[in-house]
Parts: structure tokens; C-alpha cells; sequence
């Protein structure tokens, strides 16, 4: 028996591994601000593409696949968030903040275009560990990667006000967090 392949289409559709792979590198860096340390991105991620592998039409047919794909960490790294917590630590690690952390590895530093930019990712994925994973998800899509609430409440699959109200909590959480300016009180700020 023989299966003939004209679709009497020029263009063939992309592949799963195509549209995947196109991706993959801003996937990763979105998993390395959530997951932390490299290894945890990158078994994220894997994670993910044996995920929507498991249903490519899907992946392939949604409008936005980035999307698609965000949605999919997420859910994800809460699972793994979710197992860390019934594990028991044998002892904690400072992640940032650490006087030689900054100089443990300078040559690994510079490969992300300097010691300031990877100070700041850094930082940036410090302060992201501190929020629930929803939060750190709508942080990430509305404030880093630039959608509107209303888009991010349709990524999430959440209402725009419960969006809105965790982007808000979030960013609270972050602004304590985050040092004060010299000169600057906690009281003062409101005052204008």
C-alpha cells in the first residue's frame, strides 16, 4: 500500500521541532528567571517539549505558540515548585546578595555580555524565587516580555481583574524587597 504525501500545498506546514525550536531560546531564559540555577531551567524546559510533543496539533494550531508554550512552563515549575516544598533541605544556599558569589566565576559572568547585565539577571531571578509562580508568570509577561493584562489574562487562562490584582500583589511584594534609597523612607514615599 502506498500513502501518497501531496497535500497540493507548496509550502509545507513548519514542524513541531521547527516552531519549537525557534523558541527554545527565550523559553530558557523565562525558566532561568523562574527555575533559578541552570539545571532546573533546562529540566523545565525539556519538560515542556516532551509536554506539548505528547500533543504537537495543539502547539501547532494555537495562534500564539510562545504563549502556548509560557503557559506550559508555568504549570511546569509550580509542579516542581510544588515537589521542592514536601523535600526536606539539608541546608539553605544564599543565592544572591553573597559577597564572593560575584567572583566565584568571572569568566562564566561575561558570556551574558558582562558583569552588570549578569549581576542584574541575577537580581532580577533573586527577587523573582520570592513570588508565587503566578505571580512571577504575570510579572514576566506583562512587565518583561511586554503583553497587556488583557493578553496575559488570556495566556493564563485567569480574569484580567484576578491578573491585575496578582501583578499588583507582586510588584508590592518586590518593591519591599527591594533596598531603600538613601535618604528615602518607607513612610516618605507616599507623602506626594
Amino acid at each position: 500500500m502506498v500513502i501518497s504525501s501531496d497535500t497540493g500545498n507548496d509550502k509545507p506546514d513548519p514542524s513541531f521541532d521547527d516552531v519549537f525550536c525557534e523558541l527554545l531560546h527565550r523559553l530558557y531564559r523565562r525558566a532561568a528567571m523562574l527555575a533559578g540555577p541552570r539545571q532546573p531551567a533546562e529540566d523545565a524546559v525539556h519538560e515542556v517539549y516532551l509536554k506539548l510533543a505528547a500533543r504537537p496539533e495543539r502547539f501547532l494550531a494555537h495562534p500564539e505558540p510562545y504563549a502556548y508554550a509560557f503557559s506550559a512552563l508555568l504549570s511546569v515549575i509550580r509542579d516542581s515548585w510544588r515537589r521542592e516544598r514536601r523535600q526536606v533541605l539539608v541546608a539553605d544556599v544564599e543565592f544572591a546578595g553573597d559577597s564572593g558569589a560575584a567572583s566565584a566565576d568571572p569568566g562564566r559572568q561575561s558570556d551574558d555580555g558582562g558583569l552588570e547585565r549578569r549581576a542584574s539577571e541575577l537580581e532580577t531571578v533573586r527577587l523573582l524565587r520570592q513570588l508565587t509562580v503566578r505571580q512571577a508568570g504575570v510579572v514576566i509577561l506583562v512587565d518583561l516580555d511586554g503583553y497587556t493584562i488583557d493578553q496575559a489574562a488570556k495566556i493564563l487562562g485567569l480574569h484580567r481583574g484576578t491578573v491585575a490584582l496578582t501583578r499588583r500583589r507582586a510588584l508590592d511584594k518586590l518593591r519591599g524587597a527591594l533596598p531603600q534609597r538613601a535618604g528615602r523612607s518607607r513612610g516618605e514615599r507616599h507623602a506626594c
